[in-house]
């Protein structure tokens, strides 16, 4: 008598993965929303995961704007079952110390004063606080004491602004 094997495919996704397929399940309706999607963060606070969404628009969000979107894409994760765990879903503007890492938010805080965190050194450096001059073609152009710095954007471990009071 021939034995016979079932095998049973499990979907395993990695924290990386469950945050991509949020952003392209999510971004069409907060674009519809006249809303832009900023980060999405998926972690682990003690027992506890969370799931961040961050948006913005031009003259910032209101509450109103975070329990709408939050309604909204909170059925839609639960019907894609993108995650199987507990969570609490968090919905906020980027805050004023926002981190920017697409080429699109750098160009928006253009003239804007930034530190910058590199994973490998440019020149001898790893450090930056300077003003934003440009971005393009994944460089970032940064000018600090009359100095103009190229970054790829690929380096940035972390771009955060200067508040000014």
């Amino acid at each position: 008598m021939p034995i016979r094997v079932r095998l049973t495919v499990i979907r395993t996704m990695t924290k990386s993965s469950i945050t991509e397929s949020i952003i392209a399940l999510i971004e069409p309706v907060i674009e519809e929303e006249a809303l832009e999607l900023v980060d999405v963060e998926y972690k682990k606070f003690g027992r506890n995961w969370t799931l961040r969404v961050y948006i913005d628009k031009d003259g910032g969000i209101t509450v109103d704007d975070c329990q709408k979107v939050s309604r909204q894409i909170e059925d839609m994760i639960e019907i894609d079952e993108l995650i199987s765990n507990a969570y609490v879903l968090e919905v906020s503007s980027p805050g004023l110390d926002r981190s920017l890492k697409k080429e699109r938010e750098f160009l928006k805080f253009r003239d804007k004063p930034i530190r910058v965190k590199t994973f490998a050194p440019v020149g001898d450096r790893k450090n930056f606080n300077g003003t934003i001059r440009d971005c393009k073609n994944q460089i970032l152009y940064l000018v600090e004491n009359g100095t103009i710095s190229e970054i790829s954007l690929d380096n940035i471990a972390q771009a955060k602004l200067i508040i000014q009071f």
